[in-house]
């Protein structure tokens, strides 16, 4: 039971390291909530010309307008946990490399991945969650809830934790790469380029073989087009016999990535020499 209290007293910590420059605090949480209402603001414009987006072969398969700002809530969602628990740590898992920084955790008498990946906690990243919460309660008051079933519901927050944690090990597996490199900022910077697809429905990369084949690797190889998806689709359609297997595969995904990101750290860890060495 250590481990809970200890996360509970980082983010303690963190909460009162953001407290201390107030101004600061407030300043980063209006600018990321603004950005969200810039994003919405964009697809109000879009919707103002289409009335779903998606496979343009089969339309009802598309998006329609309030079924998308339960994918843009699930977004805001996934994205906004990671910023705010994971993110900071894994930007300066380098400079811990490159300081020697790295020695005092190893020294610590708690799971070294543990102590990196949760040391710090980005409050002002959770104002997000909150702007989430009111759009998908918007939008769902707004969808015709035909054909969905209660476990769908139950199994959204389910979703939203395995999407977290996708991303989250694809970050840190990028981050413990610094152990080896000294610097891989470039690497690192491509977790960003490939998170992007995670934001747009699976639907739009079908009907061309560009498409599929960037639906395929990004489903089964590096499973960011199922981050969001999966729990997006539990709460905005019924759940077809089509999704039921790609939401099972979004458990098996998840477990995987974790046991990779694991074993990359092991094996990171394991060439790291100190900063004295």
């Amino acid at each position: 039971m250590q481990y809970p209290k200890l996360f509970l007293t980082f983010a303690r910590n963190s909460l009162i390291r953001d407290m201390t420059f107030r101004t600061n605090f407030l300043i980063e949480v209006i600018s990321s909530i603004s950005w969200m209402v810039m994003n919405l603001g964009f697809y109000l414009l879009v919707y103002s010309y289409t009335d779903s987006i998606g496979d343009p072969q089969n339309p009802e398969d598309g998006w329609t307008k309030y079924q998308f700002f339960v994918f843009i809530a699930t977004t805001m969602f996934i994205n906004s946990i990671v910023q705010a628990m994971f993110m900071p740590n894994a930007q300066e898992m380098s400079e811990l490399v490159r300081t020697g920084g790295l020695d005092f955790a190893l020294l610590k008498p708690i799971d070294t991945q543990f102590l990196l990946s949760l040391r710090r906690v980005n409050w002002s990243s959770l104002g997000n969650f909150v702007v989430a919460f009111g759009v998908l309660i918007y939008a769902s008051q707004h969808l015709d809830h035909t054909g969905f079933t209660l476990v769908q519901y139950l199994l959204y927050p389910i979703y939203i934790v395995c999407g977290v944690l996708i991303l989250y090990s694809i970050m840190f597996s990028l981050a413990a790469t610094s152990i080896w490199l000294g610097r891989n900022q470039t690497l690192y910077d491509f977790w960003f380029y490939i998170t992007n697809f995670s934001r747009y429905p699976l639907e739009i990369y079908s009907g061309n073989a560009l498409g599929n084949a960037l639906q395929t690797v990004f489903t089964y190889f590096v499973p960011v087009l199922i981050v969001i998806n999966v729990p997006a689709r539990m709460m905005a359609k019924p759940l077809t016999a089509e999704y039921a297997y790609l939401a099972g595969y979004a458990i098996i995904a998840t477990v995987l990535s974790l046991v990779i990101n694991r074993w990359v750290f092991q094996r990171a860890l394991a060439s790291y020499r100190s900063a004295s060495s």
